[in-house]
Order: structure tokens, then sequence, then C-alpha cells
């Protein structure tokens, strides 16, 4: 089975003969991989929600995940400035490329009712963020607590400067787009 940076390589000679790339360096590749996942105000409620969502991710990532503070108070939500409301997860390198073949060849197919990556999640400066609704997909997540579910939010991070060209690679790459 071919991984994604074998893919990666071999999307540099489909786009160069395509759009015409000069070198390697000209092609779109993936940076990053953003996962986060939003905690919210219920850490009032159950401390530990937020070490449970951090040991979950550092299971699915392999690395340990950062917690995000309130950027300002909001009354209405009863959220004071640095309050923890998210946790964040940033790869790079082998982790990255580990975290997406795990991603694309186990995780999306095990999600119910899969028919597809929507072409619209990749944005104009070329990113694509999908919504996980259930952790549980990842094979690292054992069943046995079914009662804390969480959603998660994966942002792929390229260099691509047009939506196009970045919906080509991620194709490519083997994201799993709808027919």
């Amino acid at each position: 089975m071919e991984t994604v940076k074998q893919k990666e390589k071999k999307a540099y000679t489909e786009l160069k003969a395509k759009h015409g790339y000069k070198n390697v360096m000209a092609s779109p590749h993936l940076v990053k991989v953003v996962i986060s996942s939003g905690t919210g105000s219920g850490i009032k409620r159950d401390k530990d929600r937020n070490k449970f969502i951090m040991e979950r991710l550092a299971k699915i990532t392999g690395q340990k995940p950062a917690t995000r503070g309130a950027k300002k108070s909001i009354a209405s939500f009863k959220v004071r400035l640095g309050d923890p409301i998210g946790v964040l997860v940033t790869l790079r390198g082998a982790r990255m490329y580990g975290f997406l073949d795990k991603l694309i060849n186990v995780a999306i197919p095990r999600t119910k009712d899969f028919r597809g990556i929507d072409r619209k999640i990749v944005d104009n400066i070329g990113n694509l963020t999908m919504s996980i609704k259930e952790h549980t997909i990842f094979p690292e997540t054992g069943d046995e607590d079914i009662k804390d579910i969480f959603g998660l939010a994966i942002t792929l991070v390229t260099t691509a400067k047009t939506k196009q060209e970045a919906t080509e690679f991620f194709e490519l790459i083997g994201i799993p787009f709808k027919k």
C-alpha cells in the first residue's frame, strides 16, 4: 500500500504536466495537520473532561495536545479570559504523514454512512478542514467509554495557491471526495 508521502511525490509529476511547475517547491505540498476539539463550557461541570479529551487526542495523534484558553470574557456564556475551552495538536513531518495514512485508510472508511468528502470544504487559500462527529472512528480509542464521545476538526494546511490546485492535490494524495 502506498503512503501519503509517496503519493505526494507522485502528485508533483502529475501536477507538473498540468500546471507547468519548474521545480518541486513550486507545486503544492502538505505543511502541517492541525487537530482541534472544543471542550466549551462543559469544563465547569466536569473537571476531568479536558483531561479525558487530551488523553484521547494524545493516543490518536501520538503527540501531547495543548489546551487553548478563551481570548476574551463573555458574561452570557459564563466564560472568563483564559478559561480552557479547547484542545489543539499540530502535527508536522513523520507524525503528520503517519496520521494522514491512518485517517485516509482506516478512520474515514469506519465512519457510518460515509459517501465521500464534499469538495466545498477546501477553502480559497488551499486548506481542507473536515469535521468528525465521533472520535471513536480511530482504532486507538477503545469503545469502553461510549458515553464520552467528542467531535474534532482536522485541518490539512498546504502551500497550494488556489482552490482548484488544492482540490487536485488532495485527490492525488488519496482524500476520498464525493463523485
